[in-house]
């Protein structure tokens, strides 16, 4: 018999949050779903359902988020799969962005995360269950010119993900970083885009902008498929740890790791220098 899963997706009025808002409601799941606005949510969710609790929710304020899980166990009792899906992205290079912006991403990426974490768990550990899925990106593995504060933060998730794996297992709760990488959603748009304000000329960022532009409509990934594959994973017994969704976040990862590999063993002698010589 299938069990009904509770579900709290963060950034869940557009792009992967909304693809898998919609899955998890025609799966018959009951889904909280936040986001700054309600009124687009609502919109874009469609036919409404018993099982929607929409929220507005601003995951930088650990008061709001407080306050939005206790609503949540009020309508519900419990939650099941939390996922930290609200991102933004700043393009710019790391001379080019102020303290504001750059604090900006790792607030959205990071920071709301955690506060998301902290106030869950106490729920989590009390039913002994629970899946937390913590969307980082390929960036989140390796970096480019230009996306250094996107990185910075995605790296950030999934250091935080690994320790709260091992904190947490005894508890039942899983944890599964999603590293996706190019999914046709409007992530990559103009209309999305933000740009530090005051660009250095000789880091060419517009070549960068450009480069986001041309890929968007491109992008090999299929959000629907991400939210399908979502729903089975939470459902499995055992779960990965890291999961690249995509094959280019795949290949990319993989590739890194090889060269990783070369660049250690390259340097070998220097690493192990370092060691304390004890007298014989």
């Amino acid at each position: 018999m299938k069990t009904q899963k509770i579900w709290f997706i963060t950034g869940a009025s557009k792009g992967m949050g909304l693809e898998l808002t919609k899955a998890v409601l025609e799966n018959g799941d009951k889904v909280i779903a936040t986001s700054r606005s309600t009124e687009l949510l609502l919109q874009n969710v469609g036919q409404h359902s018993v099982n929607l609790l929409a929220l507005p929710l601003d995951i930088t304020s650990d008061e709001d988020v407080a306050r939005a899980i206790s609503d949540s166990i009020k309508k519900f009792g419990r939650i099941d799969v939390v996922v930290n899906n609200a991102g933004y992205n700043l393009l710019g290079n790391v001379e080019e962005l102020s303290d504001a912006e750059f604090r900006e991403t790792m607030d959205v990426n990071f920071f709301g995360m955690v506060n998301v974490i902290r106030h869950v768990l106490p729920h989590l550990r009390r039913q002994k269950s629970g899946h937390i899925l913590n969307i980082s990106s390929v960036m989140g593995y390796l970096s480019y010119p230009g996306n250094g504060s996107y990185s910075a933060s995605k790296f950030a998730v999934i250091g935080l993900s690994e320790a709260l794996a091992q904190e947490v297992s005894a508890f039942g709760i899983k944890v599964t970083i999603l590293a996706p990488g190019t999914f046709r959603t409007s992530f990559m748009s103009e209309s999305s885009l933000s740009v530090a304000k005051n660009q250095i000329d000789v880091y060419k960022l517009k070549d960068q902008i450009e480069l986001f532009k041309s890929i968007d409509g491109k992008q090999l990934g299929d959000p629907k498929k991400l939210a399908t594959l979502l729903i089975d994973l939470v459902n499995l017994a055992h779960a990965p740890l890291h999961l690249p969704l995509g094959s280019d976040s795949f290949a990319a990862i993989l590739h890194l790791r090889a060269q990783e590999k070369l660049e250690l063993e390259n340097w070998k002698s220097f690493s192990l220098a370092t060691d304390i010589s004890e007298a014989s």
